[in-house]
Order: C-alpha cells, then structure tokens, then sequence
C-alpha cells in the first residue's frame, strides 16, 4: 500500500505531520504490512507551511507515480488550492483512478471545488463549515464530526482531528488491532489540559 501526504505553500503543519506520523509509524513499526508513506508537492525544493516550517517533499507529481491513498492537509493556502484547475483536475484523476481521498482541515474545502463532495456528507475546520457548503452541490455538511467516511472520501475536522482520521484509516485498511497498536507506540492520549 502507498499513501501520500500532499504537501503545499501554507499548508498547516499538523493537518499534514500528525496524520504522517500515525501513518509512518504503522509503516515503520510494521514493515510486514507493506506500507509506504510519501509527501509530495508541486515543485523540487522546500515548501515553507503555515506556521514557517520549511519541509523538503519526497516526490513532485510528476514523480510520485500510483498511490493508494492521498491524505490532503488544510492551512490558508488551500484558499489558493481551491482555485487552481490543476490542483482541481489531479483530485479528480486521483478520484476516477479509485485512490481514497483524505482530507484534514480546509482540505475538505479543496475537494468540495473539485466536486468531489457534491451530495455526500463531509466535515471541516469549525470556522469553515458553510463555506464548505457553499464550495459543493448539495454537501451534506457535519459541523460536530471528527471526521466522517463516506467510502472512497474521508474528511476530517480541524487539525488535531486528522491524527483520528489517520488512525481510522489505518483500522479501516488494516485492522482495529493495529490501530491500536500505532496509537500506544506514538502514545496518542489527548487529555487537554485546558
């Protein structure tokens, strides 16, 4: 199996890190599985996210080949994204080609664009949830959920829920066990102290 992190100008660093780190973790920990988890980003060099971090991707588009999966962060560069017919048109040629789709945070607002959530049920960052509506034909938008799976699209809420998301993913594609497994071995306990 080959998941790629799509990577972009102003990405938010944890809508893309957190669902990494479960992600390479289950690959790492568990090399029997066959998994591979790569980043990929429109150009060769550093790609500076939200929050300043500077991230070297692994592969462009044009070298990533066949992925499985494709987990789309959010961050305020999806406002651009959202209005890029490349960016639109390799969504739905990801789509067509049967790669699950994932999105954390305002990527969701990405795929409502491309109409890839026209008439499903879809989720986003709270401060975002009717422009998510207003993007699609009729999303069926779920303002509370942490994420929600709708089969071959999966969309997360904000931030901190893609680390749910990708350890959902990882149950669905492999097994509630090893879910559970990743989670102990990256020590995902969210107790907010505030």
């Amino acid at each position: 199996m080959r998941i790629a992190v799509a990577l972009f100008e102003d990405a938010e660093e944890l809508d893309w890190a957190g669902p990494w780190e479960v992600l390479a973790a289950w690959a790492r920990q568990f090399p029997e599985d066959d998994v591979e988890v790569v980043t990929v980003a429109s150009h060769d060099g550093p790609v500076t996210c939200a929050k300043g971090l500077r991230v070297l991707p692994d592969h462009t588009w044009e070298t990533l080949g066949a992925v499985d999966v494709l987990v789309y962060p959010g961050g305020v560069g999806t406002r651009r994204e959202l209005a890029d017919p490349v960016v639109l048109d390799r969504l739905r040629t990801l789509h067509a080609e049967e790669t699950l789709l994932a999105s954390v945070c305002t990527g969701s607002l990405v795929f409502a664009a491309a109409g890839l959530l026209d008439g499903r049920p879809a989720t986003t960052w709270w401060g975002l949830v009717e422009r998510l509506g207003e993007l699609g034909d009729g999303v069926d938008v779920r303002p509370d959920a942490r994420f929600v799976d709708d089969g071959d699209v999966v969309t997360a809420a904000g931030v901190s829920a893609g680390i749910d998301m990708a350890l959902h993913l990882v149950a669905r594609l492999h097994s509630v066990e090893r879910a559970r497994e990743v989670r102990r071995y990256i020590q995902y306990d969210p107790e907010p102290p505030v």
